[in-house]
């Protein structure tokens, strides 16, 4: 961690920040769960995919790796976000992500380049208004929480991606975002 906020302890991570700061923290990892986890269009593989896929547009490497590791945990390989991310046209996605993808990495990169094409082609691909919302959502969250990473200085997810177990995976995929906040006293 870089040392940016005096008060925190040295090598503070992520909980630290946010039991730091727990009134606005709070309704922000509701957000995130609801957003991440509820009924949509997206499947939540789909929608961890985005928010690897951002965070590592952003060079965020907290977020990156955290959610490298939730896709990888809802079916989605590691190895499919790094080639995303060298050439997301030769990536092995499945073509109807790939608009929503698109869409994404300009909302990331270029926002007032957005036009109407760029939604159409969403819908094209067979998408509805709810999935680009979500999608929409969901970069728009990942481009917040990789500047409150950032920002704060929390610059290295714990677990090394590489690292997790099987277990550790199952954990992920049937526990509840929640329960993090819990852990850390955020959350009641």
């Amino acid at each position: 961690m870089k040392k940016l906020f005096p008060s925190l302890p040295e090598n503070a991570g992520l909980s630290e920040v946010f039991q730091a700061f727990p009134d606005t923290i709070k309704p922000l990892l509701e957000y995130h769960d609801a957003l991440l986890r509820s009924d949509s269009p997206l499947s939540v593989a789909q929608r961890e995919l985005i928010a690897a896929y951002v965070s590592g547009l952003n060079a965020c490497a907290f977020c990156f790796g955290a959610h490298v590791i939730m896709a990888r945990a809802f079916g989605v390989s590691p190895e499919t976000i790094d080639a995303l991310l060298d050439d997301p046209a030769t990536a092995p996605v499945d073509p109807e992500m790939r608009p929503i993808l698109a869409y994404v990495a300009k909302l990331t990169t270029a926002p007032a380049t957005m036009t109407e094409a760029d939604a159409r082609a969403v819908y094209d691909a067979g998408w509805s208004e709810r999935a680009l919302f979500d999608a929409i959502q969901t970069c728009a969250l990942f481009n917040f929480m990789n500047r409150i990473l950032e920002g704060t200085g929390v610059t290295a997810y714990p677990v090394d991606p590489d690292a997790i177990t099987e277990d550790d995976l199952t954990a992920r995929r049937t526990g509840t975002y929640g329960d993090w906040g819990r852990k850390i006293g955020v959350l009641d």
